[in-house]
């Protein structure tokens, strides 16, 4: 099978796939490597890693199995709190490159916002993309409080901004911002890990389309502009979160889903940073 994912072109004019697979599954690290070459299989391109997910080697191992082209393959992973800082991020760079087994990364982002060591970090992503090791720089869990601030010595805009996203974890205007800077946006977490997989709204609107409850939540945030990284290791699983191309919620369906806000989420809330 061949998954047809499109794309998006993102403020340094390089593409980037439109849906693809994270691998933070703390739960389940044996079978991360299976997932990846089931996923690589189907068609996904874009693999969304991190150090701290602590599964970086077995990512590249499947990458490398895979056999499929490099420059077909997206890329990326984070800088974690604890090695933020010019020296210290470039060495978790080049650590998280060797695991992976890479030579390049397409995708480079600071994790999270944390207070000490922004600047510093910011500026070792710059020198990595001038040196060419990392095609795209971006962040990760910034708002647009942590966005101002990176303007101000910032000699490059971010090209990505990856933050938590469903109707239920939705800051509208977090979006606009990124939208007027021509950051793309990221989500993760679209499904919120199941806990409003039988919410009323979410099953009728899924009724009406013959979807999952998880594919509306998911073609939600690509309507939103988003590109997203919904998680699994199952890859009938994989199937049905990329199966969301063919259909569209219509205006209706988004009016629903724009009061069911309730700041669930499966992540820290970057407003607390």
């Amino acid at each position: 099978m061949n998954l047809q994912i499109p794309s998006v072109q993102l403020n340094n004019e390089i593409s980037m796939p439109a849906l693809g697979l994270g691998v933070y599954a703390p739960e389940q690290q044996q079978e991360v490597g299976l997932a990846v070459e089931s996923a690589l299989s189907l068609g996904y391109r874009l693999i969304d890693a991190a150090a701290i997910y602590g599964n970086e080697i077995e990512v590249g191992q499947a990458l490398k199995q895979a056999g499929v082209p490099r420059k077909e393959l997206f890329i990326t992973s984070k800088v974690w709190m604890d090695d933020m800082g010019y020296d210290s991020t470039m060495r978790a760079f080049e650590k998280s490159l060797k695991d992976l087994a890479l030579d390049y990364m397409d995708l480079y982002l600071i994790h999270w916002p944390k207070d000490q060591h922004r600047k510093e970090t910011w500026k070792a992503l710059e020198s990595l993309h001038e040196q060419g090791v990392v095609h795209s720089i971006g962040v990760s869990n910034y708002y647009q409080k942590h966005l101002e601030e990176l303007f101000v010595y910032a000699h490059a805009c971010p090209a990505v901004n990856q933050i938590e996203l469903s109707p239920f974890c939705y800051l509208p205007e977090e979006l606009a911002f990124c939208k007027q800077n021509n950051i793309q946006v990221e989500g993760y977490a679209p499904v919120v890990r199941g806990l409003k997989k039988e919410h009323p709204v979410l099953v009728d609107i899924a009724r009406k389309w013959s979807k999952s409850t998880y594919q509306i939540l998911i073609r939600w945030v690509i309507e939103q502009g988003a590109v997203t990284i919904p998680k699994s290791i199952n890859p009938e699983r994989m199937i049905e979160n990329a199966e969301v191309f063919d259909f569209a919620l219509d205006a209706e369906d988004m009016a629903r889903l724009a009061v069911l806000y309730d700041n669930t989420r499966v992540a820290w809330d970057p407003r607390d940073f």
